[in-house]
């Protein structure tokens, strides 16, 4: 099966409205993580981190925003661990310590490659098979585009900040749409996919965001074609305040999520669980 993908996105001035790049920047690693090298193609490496709550828990491979790097993720990860998720947090070439150049297509390409290298690290190393893909903002393409493509390898998706029609985004970036002669189904197209998309579904986004309006979630939601799936808006919180915002409730809604669409919150397990309790009295 030929997985390339091209854009009609990848035009200079195009491109320099999408990406923002920072390369270089690396934090120190963590304790709590790994660092995780993902060749993408000859001499193009993806620089990732990987946080283990424990092997046998989902995890979450999560594409950030386009002015964030893998590092930034360092303080958020561990909120992750608590709500005992997994979670891969993967960037862009020319992000961080990645190498080479991003561009629409590359995004689309290497998403397939980090999804197939991570199951094949879950297979060679014990971990659960359970995988969500999770994008912020930018990451939104990437998370919608893998599920479009590769349901049967996903639990469910997480879409945080995402939006619905690239041109509109695009015009208030600055860019001038009118005369780029490009049509919606040449962009990231995220409307059309998601209406093929199946498999569960969260989306997360905050009530005040300017960049990307709730209603870009709105019809998201509205148009998925998945039979589980939730949109949960979070008060005051603007493009980039959703986790200051939501505090504890954003994680437990995603740990919700997860714990639904695996299995882990049924009426039986609860059942089983509340009886270990008892029976430890």
């Amino acid at each position: 099966m030929n997985n390339q993908t091209s854009s009609k996105l990848d035009q200079p001035e195009i491109l320099a409205a999408i990406f923002h790049p920072q390369p270089g920047l690396r934090n120190q690693t963590p304790l709590s993580c790994e660092e995780f090298e993902i060749w993408v193609e000859s001499g193009v490496t993806l620089g990732c981190r990987l946080f283990t709550a424990r092997p046998e828990a989902p995890t979450i491979i999560y594409f950030h925003g386009n002015g964030e790097t893998v590092s930034d993720y360092d303080q958020i990860a561990p909120f992750y661990l608590e709500a005992g998720l997994n979670i891969l947090i993967t960037g862009y070439r020319g992000y961080g310590w990645s190498s080479g150049e991003p561009t629409v297509s590359a995004l689309y390409n290497d998403g397939a490659v980090v999804l197939d290298s991570f199951l094949d690290h879950c297979q060679a190393n014990g971990f659960s098979e359970e995988v969500f893909i999770m994008g912020r903002s930018l990451g939104s393409a990437s998370c919608i585009d893998l599920a479009y493509r590769f349901p049967e390898k996903i639990k469910g998706i997480i879409i945080d900040s995402g939006f619905a029609e690239t041109l509109p985004l695009a015009a208030r970036l600055g860019y001038n749409v009118v005369d780029s002669g490009l049509r919606e189904e040449d962009c990231f197209n995220n409307l059309a996919k998601i209406r093929e998309i199946e498999i569960p579904t969260l989306i997360l986004h905050g009530a005040d965001d300017q960049l990307i309006p709730l209603h870009e979630a709105v019809k998201l939601q509205a148009e998925s074609g998945a039979k589980t799936k939730q949109l949960f808006v979070i008060p005051g919180a603007d493009h980039n305040s959703l986790l200051v915002r939501g505090g504890t409730t954003y994680f437990e809604t995603i740990k919700n999520f997860t714990n639904t669409v695996t299995g882990r919150n049924t009426w039986r397990q609860r059942r089983r669980k509340f009886k270990s309790q008892e029976n430890k009295k």
